[in-house]
């Protein structure tokens, strides 16, 4: 992946495993910018629906996008490949599971 730029962002903070977080709060940049793109919401509408974020923090989000949009947009892209995956899997252990239960005295 492409390094990240240096950070002046004060309100920005990654973790050990590389991921961004917005300060003061457990939610990463790229939640918050996956829901702009998702719902093409404005800083103000993020600020509605993410009351306990400051309108600092999510401008701060979107600069730190800004400056580093193909990292944030292959985090966003590998993680929603990551949960289509475990979904197959878990569709998968689903069909095993009630293919077993249907085997056993309960459904005989």
């Amino acid at each position: 992946m492409k390094s990240v730029k240096n950070n002046p962002l004060p309100k920005i903070y990654s973790d050990k495993k590389g991921n961004f977080f917005i300060a003061g709060t457990n939610m990463k940049v790229e939640e918050l910018i996956s829901e702009k793109i998702a719902f093409g919401w404005s800083p103000e509408e993020l600020n509605l629906q993410h009351p306990d974020l400051s309108m600092a923090q999510i401008y701060s989000a979107l600069a730190f996008y800004s400056e580093n949009i193909a990292f944030i947009d292959k985090k966003i892209f590998l993680t929603i490949q990551k949960s289509d995956e475990m979904k197959k899997g878990t569709s998968l252990l689903r069909k095993k599971i009630v293919n077993r239960l249907k085997q056993s005295m309960f459904f005989a």
